[in-house]
């Protein structure tokens, strides 16, 4: 949105990077913060600021997630001039900047419009036929805009920087440079922009698909595939576009330009973030919930705190059958430690990595001393199976307040309930955060409930997790 009102649009990590870039830029008419960041926080940098005289004046807006009115008030009093929560809306982040006097209303107007246009769409697949119905489907919902094509992973790359596209659609086989190696080399200068694989539902697709996420790939979807035109057409339209619009969502609210202000047409309402808590009981399990974007996340996440001695880890990633096998090995490999699928009568033991089979929920049971796995075909909840609700629900029996539950990135709620369990038996839940997620959905419906007693980025969920289990392990 600051891009489209023509600000001059700098970016840092952390406040660190912040300091050393405001030395070699011109003043900034505003600076947006973050609150929770490494190295330096929001609230040190605002600090740091409001005490150098060469920054007298300067605009500073404070963007995060809390939305306790006590750490509010921390944020202002830190020396923030304004406070937005996120996720928020073009018309709420506007009317800042108006009140800020950085921008004007018809400007700030005029970005919240443009900022509607249809998603950006590049499709790179080496089958004529496959563009084709591809392009033709998409072009017909406005939402959505097919800005080039490409046959192989080569010209594909070429076709990003000519197009700048908001999504890729992108093939694994094709001649030149297949999938996976444009992937690997579209991460390295462009580690953002979403990539929506195809795949098959066979062994070999699995397998390719799952190297295909671990790469960076966002999520995969079928291949429409089929010699009726009418059955590609009907399957591109319910499986691949909604897939489309949840990876890159567009902002569907309407605003109220009337009267010199932005009104949103509904504002989100978020319960209270309730204290972190700080416990002493000894962690038994971890147990984690994650979906779209997860092989990616678990690959980064598992290896800063899983050990032969750790605690057991329990894993539902919502997957297919043969998807989940392919995973476990994948994570074996990158971890250096057996990384399973989970069986049933399984009896859990120290450095246990287990993965909940696709098409199957996962639970433990105690019984007396002993905990072990159960797998079940139970009906699907919140739409899946394995569902992260089951497998929390019975933690929560199981070892009450010796669970820590994560919640990775992922769309829907799937884990919500489950953590609500987790927390009134006394355990612990940390969420992922905005900002790393592939799609906050998961972990933000935990994180704005108050149920997450810290949200972090991913590159620190691992070693938070290992922090706590060296604090307090069986």
């Amino acid at each position: 949105m600051l891009k489209a009102l023509h600000f001059d649009c700098h970016e840092a990590a952390n406040g660190e990077e912040a300091l050393a870039l405001l030395t070699q830029i011109s003043r900034p008419d505003i600076v947006t913060v973050n609150w929770h960041m490494p190295v330096m926080d929001g609230i040190e940098l605002i600090k740091r600021l409001r005490t150098d005289p060469s920054y007298q004046g300067l605009r500073l807006l404070m963007v995060s997630t809390e939305q306790d009115q006590d750490r509010i008030a921390m944020a202002l009093d830190a020396g923030a001039d304004d406070f937005v929560v996120k996720p928020f809306t073009e018309a709420a982040i506007g009317q800042k900047l108006i009140d800020l006097g950085v921008c004007s209303l018809s400007q700030v107007a005029t970005s919240v419009v443009a900022s509607r246009a249809p998603v950006r769409v590049l499709i790179v697949d080496d089958s004529l036929t496959i563009r084709s119905v591809l392009a033709t489907t998409l072009a017909g919902d406005p939402e959505l805009q097919v800005v080039g094509t490409a046959a192989d992973g080569q010209i594909g790359l070429v076709r990003i920087r000519e197009s700048n596209p908001d999504i890729v659609l992108l093939d694994v086989e094709m001649p030149v440079m297949d999938g996976i190696t444009m992937l690997r080399e579209l991460r390295r200068i462009q580690p953002r922009l979403p990539v929506l694989m195809f795949s098959s539902l066979t062994e070999r697709g699995a397998k390719a698909a799952i190297e295909a996420l671990v790469a960076g790939a966002n999520d995969y979807v079928a291949k429409p595939q089929g010699s009726n035109l009418a059955d590609v057409t009907a399957r591109i339209r319910a499986e691949i576009i909604p897939r489309i619009k949840q990876l890159v969502p567009r902002r569907q609210e309407a605003a109220d330009f009337s009267g010199g202000r932005l009104v949103p047409a509904q504002t989100p309402a978020h319960s209270p973030r309730v204290p972190r808590r700080v416990r002493s009981e000894k962690i038994a399990a971890v147990v984690v919930a994650v979906s779209t974007g997860g092989p990616s996340a678990l690959a980064d996440f598992l290896p800063a705190f899983i050990s032969p001695s750790s605690v057991p880890v329990l894993i539902v990633q919502h997957m297919p059958p043969v998807f989940t096998s392919h995973l476990a090995q994948r994570l074996t490999h990158i971890c250096n430690l057996p990384v399973r699928e989970a069986q049933s009568g399984h009896v859990l033991a120290a450095g246990d990595i287990l993965l909940a089979p696709g098409g199957m929920h996962m639970e433990v049971v105690k019984t007396g001393s002993t905990v072990t796995v159960g797998l079940t075909s139970a009906a699907p909840e919140n739409s899946c199976r394995p569902s992260a609700d089951v497998l929390f629900r019975s933690a929560a029996k199981t070892w009450g307040a010796g669970t820590l539950a994560v919640v990775l990135t992922g769309m829907g709620r799937d884990g919500f309930q489950g953590c609500e369990a987790i927390v009134a038996a006394g355990g612990d839940v940390l969420a992922q955060d905005e900002s790393t997620s592939v799609v906050w959905g998961m972990p933000g419906h935990v994180a704005r409930a108050g149920l997450a007693d810290a949200i972090l980025p991913l590159s620190q969920l691992g070693v938070e997790v290992s922090l706590r289990l060296k604090r307090r392990v069986l």
